[in-house]
């Protein structure tokens, strides 16, 4: 099977983590960008290379379809380690395992801890669990990968706690962009839901108290998706099992043609085949199909469960994002929750690297009236949070004026050299999150960052590298930045080091005044 360019890209830096003697690294795929392809020929290449592989996931559905996907897309087969059977014994060099199964002391005491030299972890963001820990650490001695869906850096704090390092990321919206997945249009219902009195578990809403909440309005939720998803193939993720098969007879008594599928139905399979073949056109379930199953032609997603686990929201808008002859896009219905108390996901967790950004994007939706494109509304969020941005800084400046300071403040330094990356940044692994290194701040102030505005190791690395790139690439220092913005420059952090040298030497020729005929707000550098 021919990788796509990413996908080959992924898998190289995979390998590159390896070979660097970074043990445990993680890939980042949107759904539907192919994650066990990729991890199947990261497998392929450790069992050429003669090593034993553990794919480790904790439902069956999951591990099935690694094994499907490995044998078809590799000719390679598996034994499994699940419940009675085991792969102790056997000849084939991988094995699909259970979490659950393996996780129990006398399974785990029946290898050796270097039984498996590779281990992947499918849905890498349940891997902080005990159960998954208990068997991770017995393999110590393993190289791991993580895979998984997480939209953003944000959501890997905790990740970051045990792996090492991101091998590579590929986001929503250059899937989106190179036509790999679905673009998504996304409508806020201006229905207010009142969550201010769901208690929380695990750092999540209560699922039995959300269903409680809930129930007031599904009639109206009802009326609403009439009015805009009567025609199209619609997934609804709802709280509780008795919620969902409750909203499923609203539905139907409303016009759709709707299904309830849960953990314990008889006919699930058959349910889910009438589905993809348009038996029914909304599919209602209580948080069941959030993993392991694709049906490429959905095209609308409705969340009734609100979480602000950006990973499990994800995992839900991901069954609809898939491509489909004929799909032109995937609406996503977002509502106006009311809570007093945490931050919850909405469409432009999706897509946004940044929750300033993503503030303004939810809150743009909100007001737009109609269905918008998920990536326009992302890229006005941006342009709006820069004039935010760039009015906090003038007041910053103000603030400063009467300060004799000869560093710059970073957020300057950020905006002068029009970098979203540094503004954005949050700090993933553990060494990021650490106060920068005595080295760091002496870097800093030498090369004329004000480093007291930095709080993290992993922001103070990534402005030093572009402070050594821009070296490299002969743009302006923080120093030149500071002095000719000062004086009115606008965005001096694009120019040439030279021009902006030659620009400083005129105006310490004319007694340290910016010469009559240069303006500086309307002066371009070169």
């Amino acid at each position: 099977m021919e990788l796509r360019p990413y996908q080959k890209e992924a898998k190289d830096s995979i390998f590159h983590e390896w070979e660097n003697g970074v043990k445990k690294t993680l890939l980042v795929l949107p759904t539907g960008c192919g994650k066990t392809i990729v991890f199947s020929k990261v497998v392929e290449q450790c069992v050429r290379d003669g090593e034993r592989v553990l794919i480790l996931a904790h439902r069956a559905e999951l591990l099935d379809q690694a094994a499907d996907k490995l044998s078809k897309s590799t000719g390679l087969m598996c034994a499994t380690e699940k419940a009675d059977q085991t792969c102790i014994g056997s000849w084939f060099r991988v094995a699909v395992g259970s979490v659950q199964t393996l996780m129990r002391e006398k399974r785990l005491k029946q290898f050796t801890t270097d039984h498996f030299d590779t281990i992947i972890v499918d849905e890498a963001h349940h891997c902080i669990s005990d159960s998954y820990q208990n068997v991770l650490q017995y393999f110590d001695e393993a190289k791991v990968l993580g895979v998984t869906a997480t939209p953003d850096r944000g959501d890997m704090r905790n990740l970051g706690s045990y792996f090492e390092s991101m091998a590579y990321e590929y986001s929503l919206p250059k899937a989106i962009k190179s036509g790999y997945l679905s673009p998504i249009k996304a409508l806020t219902i201006p229905l207010k839901l009142d969550l201010s009195g769901v208690s929380q578990q695990a750092g999540d809403f209560k699922a039995s108290e959300v269903g409680t909440a809930l129930d007031p309005y599904l009639e109206q939720i009802a009326v609403e998706m009439q009015k805009h998803c009567i025609n199209r193939k619609t997934v609804v993720f709802l709280p509780l099992v008795k919620t969902s098969q409750k909203f499923r007879d609203i539905l139907n008594h409303y016009g759709f043609k709707a299904a309830e599928v849960n953990g314990t139905s008889q006919d699930r399979e058959q349910v889910l085949e009438d589905f993809e073949n348009d038996k029914y056109n909304v599919l209602c379930n209580s948080m069941l199909l959030t993993e392991g199953w694709d049906c490429p032609s959905v095209d609308c997603i409705v969340v009734l469960r609100p979480t602000k686990v950006r990973a499990l929201y994800s995992q839900m808008v991901g069954r609809g994002t898939r491509l489909h002859s004929g799909k032109e896009d995937l609406l996503l219905l977002d509502f106006l929750w009311h809570t007093d108390r945490h931050e919850l996901c909405h469409p432009a967790h999706l897509i946004c690297e940044n929750e300033e950004v993503a503030k303004i994007m939810t809150k743009n939706i909100e007001e737009a009236g109609g269905p918008v494109d998920l990536e326009a509304a992302e890229e006005e969020a941006s342009e709006d949070a820069v004039v935010q941005r760039e009015e906090a800084l003038a007041k910053k400046l103000q603030e400063m004026k009467n300060r004799k300071r000869k560093l710059v403040d970073p957020l300057q330094f950020e905006m002068s050299i029009q970098a979203e990356d540094l503004s954005s940044y949050v700090p993933a692994f553990g060494w990021e999150m650490s106060p920068p290194s005595d080295n760091q701040v002496k870097a800093l102030e030498k090369l004329g960052i004000m480093p007291d505005e930095i709080d993290n190791a992993g922001k103070a690395a990534k402005i030093l590298d572009r402070l050594d790139k821009r070296r490299q690439e002969g743009l302006t220092t923080p120093k030149q930045i500071r002095f000719l913005e000062s004086r009115g420059f606008q965005h001096v952090g694009t120019w040439k080091f030279e021009h902006a040298k030659g620009l400083i030497d005129r105006i310490a020729a004319n007694g340290w005044r910016v010469p009559r005929e240069i303006i500086p707000n309307k002066y371009k550098g070169a």
